[in-house]
């Protein structure tokens, strides 16, 4: 499976799970825009890209701002010719009580995660001519919660919905449009995790980001044209145990 000359846009590509799905693209051959809105690592990561071999350009960009979104794709187009794949990965989380979580705050995470999901995807399907596909990163927690986590949960839900929303209306266009809920992803310490870490999920491991690279592979692969609106779970299989206190 190549992507060679493939145009990519990853959002949230400075650090986490959506640098390692830009720099595994790259890798495949795709021409990368690195969409961040921290300008050094957002560069690290295009510089990265670059001194490996690949081709990456990194655009300063607030996902929050619907101007940036627009110069966003603008910039890839002029540069690259057009747009293939968006990968929509940014996003932020606050753990705050819903006693505490301020309008302000609950505003900051629903713009971040899910109103950019639907700017991005929107902007991008203009410079699609000839179709293309998005993924956007959801969430296990957008079907399960643990405690102070109603910001994130509702944005993480209203993805996977405007996920198959899209999907429908883009059918037309050509334009797939899929999610990934990912579990537990370690993006820093993974060699200081537990066995009980790894041993509590059926898989036997905690999740790695390049796990999640691979599934936008398949979910973005011209070849699987036929799959789109969906939301695919990657979790180890964690979703799926049943757990009881003993």
């Amino acid at each position: 499976m190549d992507f060679i000359d493939k145009v990519v846009v990853v959002t949230g590509a400075g650090n986490g799970i959506g640098k390692t799905v830009a720099i595994e693209y790259a890798k495949k051959g795709a021409k990368v825009a690195i969409a961040e809105i921290h300008q050094e690592a957002g560069q690290q990561t295009a510089d990265q890209i670059n001194q490996n071999g690949g081709e990456a350009i990194f655009i300063q960009t607030d996902v929050r701002l619907p101007k940036d979104i627009e110069d966003l794709f603008w910039k890839v187009s002029r540069e690259f010719g057009g747009v293939d794949i968006v990968i929509n990965n940014a996003g932020v989380s606050r753990w705050k009580s819903p006693l505490e979580l301020t309008v302000e705050e609950w505003d900051d995470i629903i713009n971040t995660n899910l109103r950019s999901v639907f700017l991005c995807t929107r902007e991008a399907a203009k410079y699609m001519e000839k179709g293309g596909s998005v993924v956007n990163l959801a969430s296990t927690r957008a079907l399960m919660s643990e405690p102070n986590s109603e910001g994130y949960a509702a944005t993480k839900g209203g993805i996977v919905a405007l996920t198959h929303a899209l999907a429908v209306s883009l059918g037309e266009k050509r334009i797939r449009v899929n999610a990934i809920s990912p579990g537990w992803i370690e993006t820093r310490n993974y060699e200081q995790l537990s066995h009980a870490d790894h041993a509590q999920h059926p898989a036997q491991r905690v999740g790695k980001p390049e796990d999640i690279a691979r599934a936008c592979f398949y979910l973005t692969n011209p070849e699987n044209d036929f799959v789109t609106g969906q939301n695919l779970v990657i979790d180890g299989g964690m979703t799926v145990k049943m757990i009881y206190e003993e």
